[in-house]
């Protein structure tokens, strides 16, 4: 079978582990324990995809530097606490497997930081398939088109051979901008609405449509 794409990148929390949940309840409970106005979950679960600092100026604008940091630091505690326990999508440890085995070359692209992508990939036990990643401490948060860039040249993928998938409209603009085909989910953070105008060449509602997608035509 002639093969689509040669490299595929996934975001992380949203598109490969089961984490939107997690994230919103640890950013709406840093809120309130240093005080900042209370976050509804859909505005919480929106800045998913976003580096931590980004998402604390989307979310508050521009509030005194210790506010901020003690935001960030309180979230940090309390997504940490429960980080190991966060569950891969059902099927995603076996397709990045499968597509391992084919040949493809796999990156993952995060707004997450080194330090907690590490963790992820140790306790999915999927670290060995992935053959670069970059992170929000490493890079520009996205939609910047940093992260993707650098991974195509490391790889040596041109952009029409490479494919993101992520489940905001931050990946999916970061596609955009560096000018890669992308696959839109809805089973993460944002609904369609919020990125079907930056045209992904598929979507799909879980993970198992966007397994047998792959697997039939990446």
């Amino acid at each position: 079978m002639t093969k689509q794409f040669d490299l595929i990148v996934w975001d992380w929390d949203g598109t490969l582990a089961d984490s939107t949940g997690m994230i919103t309840d640890a950013l709406l409970k840093a809120a309130e324990q240093v005080g900042l106005p209370a976050l509804t979950p859909q505005t919480a679960s929106n800045i998913i995809g976003l580096g931590l600092r980004e998402s604390i100026q989307t979310l508050y604008g521009d509030i005194p530097a210790e506010q901020a940091q003690a935001l960030a630091t309180q979230y940090t505690t309390n997504y940490y606490a429960g980080e190991s326990e966060i569950p891969l999508f059902i099927g995603a440890a076996d397709t990045i497997k499968t597509l391992h085995k084919r040949g493809f070359k796999l990156a993952v692209a995060t707004g997450k930081g080194r330090r907690g992508l590490n963790l992820a990939l140790e306790h999915s036990g999927l670290g060995r398939y992935f053959h670069s990643t970059r992170t929000v401490d490493e890079c520009f948060s996205k939609p910047h088109p940093q992260m993707l860039d650098e991974l195509m040249e490391y790889l040596v993928v041109m952009p029409e051979r490479t494919l993101m998938i992520g489940d905001t409209s931050y990946d999916l603009q970061m596609a955009q901008n560096a000018g890669v085909s992308s696959v839109g989910v809805t089973y993460g953070a944002q609904a369609a609405e919020q990125w079907q105008h930056l045209n992904p060449v598929q979507q799909f509602s879980d993970f198992a449509g966007l397994s047998s997608w792959l697997l039939e035509h990446a």
